[in-house]
């Protein structure tokens, strides 16, 4: 496997890790207004990333379809967000602040629900990085290293609050700093798997490139509007999430456009 992958695999996971860190750093969970902050800043990445580092490329690799070049776009961006609507329904979990868990009815302990709360919105990650990885292991031209690594790079800093939002609350309910801790790094742990197996899967079916990218989009549009804008909005003082939004669209735009 070429370093380059290795790499790219590896840096989304390293910004979880080193936000869940901050369970040893600080005492308390973060207020209501650093969350939403954070929770918005992780939303603008993924809205920017998922416009220009897979909606833009997908609609690029469909030029030989004309004025149809949309439609791979829009075919893979639907059935992306379809997919996640199941795993919404199938698996149970429960979101920041919620009193009642979603999905099917389980018996499983609070934390361990919150903790797939977070993977769950870990999977599109996953499978973003991962698919845009493949197309540049296949010689795209729409899709270069840097850009690859820009994409893995963004999500990485929008990994970051991530990793503290899951393991404080963890540390709140009770659990050990070390628990915490391994709680926030085992929600990303589906990250890299999933990329790693985009790659493999989307390696052999280079034609679906398109679609690949545009399902990884939908998926990750679905988290943003289903779990992230929410959470940035409730509450008073909800303009600070909407000015984060920016900050984070805005950077992930300057990385994708600037290294890609």
């Amino acid at each position: 496997m070429p370093v380059e992958i290795v790499w790219g695999l590896l840096i989304p996971l390293a910004g979880t890790t080193l936000g869940a860190a901050c369970v040893f750093l600080l005492r308390d969970r973060l207020s209501p207004l650093v969350e939403r902050a954070l929770m918005g800043f992780a939303a603008g990445v993924m809205v920017a990333a998922s416009i220009w580092s897979l909606l833009q490329p997908a609609m690029e690799e469909s030029t030989h379809l004309g004025r149809l070049a949309f439609v791979p776009a829009a075919v893979g961006f639907w059935v992306g967000t379809l997919f996640l609507l199941l795993l919404d329904n199938v698996i149970p979990h429960l979101h920041q602040h919620a009193t009642q868990a979603e999905g099917p009815s389980t018996r499983l302990a609070r934390t361990t629900l919150m903790v797939l709360a977070v993977t769950l919105h870990n999977i599109p990650e996953g499978m973003a990085v991962g698919v845009v990885f493949a197309g540049w292991l296949a010689g795209t031209s729409s899709i270069s290293l840097a850009g690859a690594m820009a994409l893995a790079l963004g999500i990485a800093i929008q990994n970051f609050p991530e990793g503290a939002i899951i393991s404080l609350p963890l540390r709140a309910e009770g659990s050990g700093r070390m628990r915490a801790f391994l709680g926030g790094f085992a929600s990303d742990v589906v990250e890299p798997i999933g990329a790693l197996l985009t790659i493999m899967a989307a390696s052999h079916v280079v034609p679906l490139l398109p679609y690949l990218l545009s399902f990884a989009a939908g998926a990750m549009m679905y988290m943003v509007v289903e779990e992230l804008v929410p959470e940035m909005s409730a509450g008073e003082h909800s303009n600070v999430g909407t000015v984060l939004f920016s900050v984070g669209f805005t950077l992930m735009m300057a990385l994708d456009v600037a290294l890609g």
